[in-house]
């Protein structure tokens, strides 16, 4: 696949979506640990200022909304500790990502299964 050939609804992360998401990736992978996910919980204004995240990744952060912050830069690998901090399921995530709600998520992937 070249790069003029993109996969349509797929944000690409290449080196300019690493360099766009640093900060947002730094501070997720700040959550393996447990003091750090505290410290989170306890002032996320504070801690995404500390990690210097640009306005988009803030709210993307405040709504929770994975798909905000892929667009943002982020990992999905590293977003994927943040989801975790607030009980979010790999199906939640999947259902951000396809725009369905979460049982008919769960309900296509059990289809699919069969």
């Amino acid at each position: 696949m070249t790069d003029d050939q993109p996969i349509p609804g797929t944000v690409m992360f290449d080196g300019a979506m690493a360099m766009k998401g640093y900060a947002l990736n730094k501070m997720c992978y700040s959550f393996n640990n447990r003091e750090n996910r505290e410290e989170f919980l306890a002032d996320q204004e504070a801690y995404m200022e500390k990690y210097g995240l640009n306005e988009a990744q803030k709210q993307a952060i405040r709504d929770k909304v994975v798909l905000d912050m892929i667009a943002a830069g982020g990992n999905i690998y590293y977003l994927a500790k943040f989801a975790g901090i607030f009980g979010l399921s790999v199906q939640d995530v999947g259902a951000q990502q396809t725009g369905m709600t979460v049982e008919a998520f769960k309900n296509k992937l059990l289809e699919q299964g069969r």
